[in-house]
């Protein structure tokens, strides 16, 4: 038995390799425990808090902690072994390349959480952490981007002169797509200026929809009609736009017209009934004014202010017909017309003719 733990395969003896393999078993059976402990009491303990600190605590040692134990297991296990300057090497690549993985996953999860963590605080915050696509999407590239550039320079690669020609190749690609940087500069802008976000009904111009897509570099909104339109970034900061979403209220001004032969009494007795009209919705609606306003070509003008105590569309619609139709059945009642244009012709035909034929008998 002793010989045969003392042959030696690859510069190492069978013993060595049981004591390798006895380690990375008693390794892998530890992790296993520690594994079974975090999820089924330690994530039960922390459900049961107010705090989500311990959660994510939890979590990322349950993501992380575990994959790293399990490469550590192993590797301690290969590194009790008299390994080759090429095995060696391999294992110090692997280890590097392991340990960044992980940690810039680490870094990244984390720096989001804690984003999304700020996000959810504020108003609406489960809407706007639906627009965190695109800075989820820069993050992580950013953090890449370094965790790369910190393995290659531990392999030995000289990453100075890389970054010195990535400025000047950035130089060159900023001048050649100004526009899409731009773009991109107006969705930092959209995101923490918040002039609208996904949900919102906006006009812009002539075209009016509402948001349901904010892109680094394009906005989609869906239009009443049906049909998609997209917008980019810079286009909308650059823009007027009117959200209709963020109105507590709407203020209605409405004007209707009565004949001139409409009589005085009457007259003064319109205000108080488009008033009356008005209040006639007093849960929906706010009362303002109604005035006689102005001599128009061919009416009496009067005009009306109120205020809808709501943003929603048709819910104006509704209010605005029940009061026209107020207004029409009171109207009737009181025996006043609306008018509508006209023009009267007032001809004095007859002494004209008699004049025509005085001067024919002369």
């Amino acid at each position: 038995m002793q010989e045969f733990l003392e042959k030696t395969y690859y510069g190492n003896t069978v013993q060595q390799y049981l004591i390798a393999a006895a380690i990375i078993l008693i390794g892998l059976i530890l992790v296993r425990i520690v594994n079974y402990i975090i999820d089924h009491r330690l994530k039960k303990l922390t459900q049961a808090t107010d705090n989500v600190v311990d959660d994510y605590v939890i979590e990322s040692v349950d993501r992380f902690g575990i994959p790293v134990l399990h490469f550590l297991v192993i590797y301690l296990g290969i590194k009790s072994l008299n390994l080759s300057a090429q095995a060696a090497e391999i294992l110090r690549i692997a280890t590097l390349v392991f340990v960044t993985f992980f940690a810039v996953r680490f870094i990244s999860t984390t720096f989001l959480t804690l984003v999304k963590s700020y996000v959810r605080r504020q108003e609406n915050g489960e809407e706007k952490v639906k627009q965190l696509g695109g800075v989820m999407l820069i993050i992580n590239a950013f953090v890449w981007i370094i965790g790369i550039l910190v393995l290659l320079d531990n392999m030995g690669i000289n990453v100075t002169a890389m970054i010195a020609g990535l400025g000047i190749g950035g130089i060159a690609i900023a001048l050649a797509a100004q526009n899409i940087l731009g773009d991109l500069f107006n969705y930092f802008v959209i995101f923490f200026d918040r002039p609208f976000e996904i949900g919102d009904f906006i006009i812009i111009d002539d075209k009016m929809g509402v948001i349901e897509y904010i892109g680094i570099k394009t906005t989609r909104v869906k239009s009443l009609t049906g049909e998609q339109l997209v917008f980019s970034n810079s286009d909308l900061t650059s823009s007027r736009i009117h959200n209709y979403k963020r109105m507590q209220r709407r203020r209605i001004v409405f004007k209707i017209g009565v004949i001139y032969q409409t009589s005085l009494e009457q007259v003064k007795e319109i205000p108080a009934v488009l008033r009356a009209a008005v209040e006639s919705q007093k849960e929906l609606t706010q009362f303002d004014r109604a005035h006689f306003q102005a001599y128009g070509e061919s009416s009496l003008d009067f005009e009306v202010v109120y205020f809808v105590l709501s943003a929603d569309y048709n819910q104006y619609m509704d209010v605005q017909q029940a009061i026209n139709l107020y207004i029409f059945e009171e109207f009737e009642k009181m025996g006043v017309e609306f008018a509508y244009p006209t023009r009267t012709l007032f001809v004095n035909g007859q002494e004209s003719d008699k004049e025509n034929e005085s001067a024919d008998q002369a």
